[in-house]
C-alpha cells in the first residue's frame, strides 16, 4: 500500500492542514503501519488496530501537544506516536535503546503522562486542566480511557472530584470497546451494554427514520443532530450524575461523526461549559480480519505474518511458571473444595482460563481493580476459604496498603502468585516485577517463596497454600530451567534452605531462578551454592551453618537489591553479631528499561558470567584459592 499521506505527516500540526475528505485514506495507511510494523517486532496490536480514527480525530481538531492528550491504557497508543513523529522509529519498538510501547514524558512532548497500566488518565487530566486554570492558560485537557480501565476505583474517584470543577476545560472520552485484556466483566460493562442498545433510545431512532426518511433534507439534519438530541430520549446517565455532560455513544470508527462532535466539544469546553464526557465505540482489531476475530490471541502477539497470522510453533514451547500455575491451581482445587481463584481482569496473562473452564463457580475476575482484589480476597478468607489472587508483581503495588491493613494485620491466609517477577522484558520499567521481595518482607505475617525452578514452583505453591497466613511465591515471566513439575501436590518444607553444590570458602546464596547461573558460577569459582527458597523466613539455620565454613557469602537475587533478600541475609547476621564479607548481587537502584529479559540480566551482572566477574572483582584471592570443580549435591 502506498503511504503518500503518512509519509507526510510529521506532526499533528501536518495533519491538521490536511482536507477531511483525506482523512479516511490517512487511515487506513496508519492501521496498515500499525499492522506491518507489529508484525515485526511484537507488541500490542488489537488495541491499538482500534483506535486508529480516534486518534486521527483527537489530534486533527484539538491544539496537541498545547491542549494535554492523556492515553490510559498506554498500550493504545501505536497510531499516536506514528503521528507524532516516531513513524520511523516503530521497528524499534520495545527493543532494547528503542521506542518504549507506552507514553512516555521523557520520549516526546505530545506524551504528556506516562500510562502504563490504567485508570489514571482522568485524575491526570483533571490535574493538567485545573493547572491551566490556575496558570491563566487556555489549553484543554483530554483523557481517553478504555481497555476495561473505568472498571478501577480509581477512574470513579477522579470522575467525582472531577463533577464539581465546573469551569474545568476537561474532556473525558471513554473507548468502550467491550473488551479489557480478558473478557469484560462486572456491572459497569453491563450498563453500557444497555446504554448503547437501550430499547428506548433504539425505538426512538426507528421512529425518527420512519417520520423523516422520505424527506432526506430533514433525515440529514436529524442524522447530524442525532448525537445532541439524544438525551431528550434517553434517561440521565450515571456520568451525567458525576457532573459531567455526558454525549453518545457515537461510532469511534467514522470520522464523519467523530470530527464534528469533537468539533462542538472543543467549542463547549472554550466557553468553560464543565467537564465533558464522550462515549465512543470501537472495535479491538479494527481492521485486521484476523484480530477482529480473535482479539485476545491478538492482543500482545510476538513476530508473525500477517497475511498467514499467528501460526503454532513447530515444537511445543518450554513450560512457563504462568502454566505451572495454572495446572497447580486446577489440581488444589480439585483436592480442597475450599480454593477460590480471583484475578484482576488478567485471566489470561495469569494462567486462569482452565481454571475458569473447569470450576466456573470459584473463579472471580474483579475487573481492574487489585486494591479490591485483595480485600474481596480477605472477606473469602474471614469465612473461612482459602483465597489464590493471581496478581503480577508490579499491579499487587496498587493494593499494598490493602494488604497491610485488612491481610496482614489481620493474619488471613491466601496466596499471592506474583507473575512477571524481576524484569519482564519489552514492557519495561513499569510493567517490571523489580520490589516485591523489598515491599513485602518488610510485613509482619506475611511470607515469601522464591522458587528457582517450575518443580520448585508446583511444590512451594502447595507449601503457601498449606499456611495459616498469607504467603506470595513470586516466579518470572516465560519459562525456567526446564525442570518437569511432580504430578503430586506434595510440598517443601516452609521456610527450608538447601545445599546445591559444596565447595570452600565462598558461599552464593541464590534466591529464585538466579540459582541456575549461579551454579554455573559457582563451577569456575569452586563455592557452594544454597538454594535459599524463602526470602522470609530466611533458614537462619542453614545461614548459620554456612557462615560458620565459609569465609564470604554472595547473596544473588533477580530484584532490587536495596532492601531485598540480600539485605535480609545482612540484617541476620548483624543481629547474630556475626561480621563477615558479604557481596550482594541483583538489580541496581534504577529502573529498568524496555528489551530482551536475558540481555537485561547480562547488563545487570546477573548472567553467569556477570556473576563470576563480580565474585572475582570482590574476593579475587579468595576465588583463585578455590578448588576450581567440586561435586555437585542435590
Amino acid at each position: 500500500m502506498a503511504t503518500n499521506l503518512l509519509e507526510s505527516i510529521h506532526s499533528p500540526a501536518d495533519l491538521r492542514r490536511l482536507p477531511a475528505a483525506q482523512l479516511k485514506g490517512l487511515a487506513d495507511e496508519l492501521r496498515e503501519c500499525v499492522l506491518q510494523n507489529v508484525s515485526k517486532t511484537g507488541g500490542h496490536l488489537s488495541s491499538n488496530l482500534g483506535t486508529v480514527e480516534l486518534t486521527i480525530a483527537l489530534h486533527y481538531v484539538f491544539n496537541t501537544p498545547d491542549d494535554r492528550l492523556v492515553w490510559d491504557v498506554g498500550h493504545q497508543t501505536y497510531p499516536h506516536k506514528i503521528l507524532t513523529g516516531r513513524r520511523e522509529r516503530m521497528p524499534t519498538l520495545r527493543q532494547l535503546g528503542g521506542m518504549s510501547g507506552f507514553p512516555r514524558r521523557d520520549e516526546s512532548e505530545y506524551d504528556t503522562f506516562g500510562t502504563a497500566h490504567s485508570s489514571t488518565s482522568i485524575s491526570a487530566a483533571l490535574g493538567m486542566a485545573l493547572a491551566a486554570r490556575q496558570k491563566g492558560e487556555d489549553r484543554k485537557a483530554i483523557a481517553v480511557i478504555g481497555d476495561g480501565a473505568m472498571t478501577a476505583g480509581m477512574a470513579f474517584e477522579a470522575l467525582n472530584n472531577a463533577g464539581v470543577e465546573r469551569d474545568a476545560r476537561l474532556l473525558v472520552v471513554l473507548n468502550d470497546n467491550d473488551m479489557s485484556i480478558s473478557p469484560p466483566v462486572g456491572a459497569l460493562n453491563r450498563y453500557l451494554a444497555q446504554l448503547m442498545s437501550g430499547n428506548f433510545y433504539a425505538a426512538a431512532k426507528s421512529v425518527g427514520k420512519t417520520v423523516l426518511g422520505p424527506v432526506p433534507p430533514l433525515f440529514e439534519l436529524a442524522k447530524r443532530i442525532e448525537q445532541g438530541a439524544k438525551g431528550m430520549v434517553v434517561p440521565a446517565t450515571l456520568f451525567e450524575k458525576f457532573g459531567f455532560n455526558y454525549i453518545g455513544p457515537i461510532d469511534g470508527h467514522d470520522l464523519e461523526s467523530l470530527i464534528p462532535t469533537l468539533e462542538n466539544i472543543r467549542e463547549l469546553m472554550a466557553r468553560q461549559s464543565g467537564p465533558q464526557f464522550l462515549h465512543v465505540v470501537t472495535k479491538k482489531g479494527q481492521g485486521y480480519k484476523l484480530a477482529e476475530a480473535d482479539p485476545v490471541a491478538y492482543h500482545g502477539p510476538g513476530k508473525f505474518d500477517p497475511a498467514i497470522g499467528l501460526v503454532p510453533p513447530a515444537q511445543p514451547p518450554k513450560q512457563t511458571f504462568t502454566q505451572v500455575f495454572g495446572q497447580w491451581l486446577c489440581d488444589m482445587a480439585a483436592q480442597d473444595k475450599r480454593l477460590v481463584g480471583i484475578t484482576p481482569a488478567m485471566r489470561e496473562g495469569s494462567g486462569m482460563v482452565e481454571f475458569h473452564r473447569r470450576f466456573p463457580d470459584r473463579y472471580y475476575d474483579v475487573g481492574i481493580a487489585e486494591q479490591h482484589a485483595v480485600t474481596f480476597a480477605a472477606g473469602l478468607a474471614c469465612e473461612g476459604l482459602k483465597p489464590v489472587v493471581a496478581i503480577y508483581s508490579t499491579f499487587l503495588q496498587r493494593a499494598y496498603d490493602q494488604l497491610i491493613h485488612d491481610v496482614a494485620i489481620q493474619k488471613l491466609p491466601m496466596v499471592l502468585a506474583l507473575d512477571r517477577a524481576g524484569v519482564v522484558g519489552a514492557d519495561g520499567a513499569t510493567h517490571a516485577g523489580n520490589y516485591d521481595i523489598a515491599y513485602l518482607r518488610c510485613i509482619p505475617h506475611v511470607s515469601v517463596a522464591c522458587p528457582a525452578d517450575e518443580r520448585e514452583c508446583r511444590q512451594l505453591l502447595s507449601t503457601a497454600f498449606a499456611q495459616d497466613h498469607p504467603v506470595a511465591v513470586r516466579y518470572p515471566r516465560g519459562a525456567g530451567a526446564g525442570v518437569a513439575p511432580l504430578a503430586d501436590l506434595d510440598a517443601l518444607p516452609f521456610g527450608k534452605a538447601e545445599v546445591r553444590r559444596q565447595g570452600q570458602r565462598l558461599a552464593i546464596l541464590a534466591f529464585g531462578t538466579l540459582l541456575y547461573p549461579a551454579l554455573q558460577a559457582a563451577e569456575r569459582l569452586g563455592a557452594t551454592v544454597v538454594n535459599m527458597r524463602w526470602a522470609k523466613p530466611l533458614d537462619l539455620d542453614m545461614l548459620r551453618d554456612v557462615a560458620s565454613r565459609h569465609e564470604a557469602l554472595v547473596t544473588v537475587e533477580e530484584g532490587v537489591v536495596m532492601g531485598g533478600a540480600g539485605s535480609a541475609v545482612a540484617e541476620a547476621l548483624a543481629a547474630e553479631g556475626r561480621v563477615m564479607p558479604l557481596l550482594q548481587l541483583g538489580l541496581p537502584d534504577e529502573f529498568i528499561e524496555h528489551g530482551d529479559p536475558a540481555r537485561l540480566l547480562s547488563l545487570a551482572g546477573l548472567d553467569a558470567a556477570g556473576i563470576e566477574a563480580a565474585i572475582r572483582t570482590r574476593f579475587g584471592e579468595l576465588a583463585a584459592l578455590a578448588a576450581p570443580v567440586l561435586k555437585a549435591v542435590g
